[in-house]
């Protein structure tokens, strides 16, 4: 992706992604992440996505996430994108670490959104692969994701990135009186060739 001079967020450019620390070296970035985050992952759980919520999460909520992340990233414990037509965010996405001693060489892609507005451009798929090279690069064995059962296209992109089913839990995701499968996808990267893409 390449760089971008445009504010509108109804742009057709194609976005350019940034890492947790390109996004902090930008002051102006920095410190509209959250409230742009929050926008994001509110206006998605309002609608309905699979993104952990029931409701959609408070601004605080979003900001103690983000600080996390950002810390994370910053001792190599995770890694954070972000997808931006000139100041607008339309997307993001992070991976860490697994915390129990006996799984610290692997990670999990916890959360992935893309705005609304910005779906079918190619934004989640983008910000994907950049998160699993992000992976390969810091060592990663294993990067793993849960999803739930019916997002068939988030499901559907992740087989073709290279991840495959390893479980699945019928029933588990509960929303109201509603039930979706928990579905558990991994990228082995140990059963891969050096050099080779996901």
């Amino acid at each position: 992706m390449r760089p971008l001079t445009t504010d509108e967020p109804h742009d057709t450019s194609e976005p350019v992604l940034l890492d947790a620390r390109a996004v902090l070296a930008d002051p102006e970035r920095a410190a509209g992440f959250v409230g742009a985050a929050h926008r994001i992952l509110a206006d998605l759980v309002a609608g309905g996505a699979a993104l952990g919520w029931v409701d959609p999460p408070e601004r605080a909520e979003v900001a103690e996430l983000v600080e996390r992340v950002w810390a994370a990233a910053a001792a190599g414990d995770g890694a954070l994108r972000a997808a931006y037509v000139g100041r607008t965010l339309l997307g993001l996405g992070y991976w860490l670490r697994y915390t129990r001693p006996t799984h610290r060489p692997h990670a999990d892609l916890e959360k992935l959104a893309v705005a609304g507005a910005a779906h079918g451009r190619g934004i989640g798929r983008a910000l994907t692969g950049a998160l699993v090279d992000d992976a390969r690069r810091a060592g990663v064995e294993v990067l793993t994701l849960d999803a739930r059962g019916d997002n068939a296209h988030a499901l559907r992109m992740y087989r073709s990135l290279g991840f495959r089913e390893y479980g699945r839990i019928p029933d588990f995701v509960a929303l109201g009186d509603r039930r979706w499968d928990k579905v558990f996808y991994l990228l082995d990267f140990r059963a891969q060739p050096t050099g080779t893409a996901g």
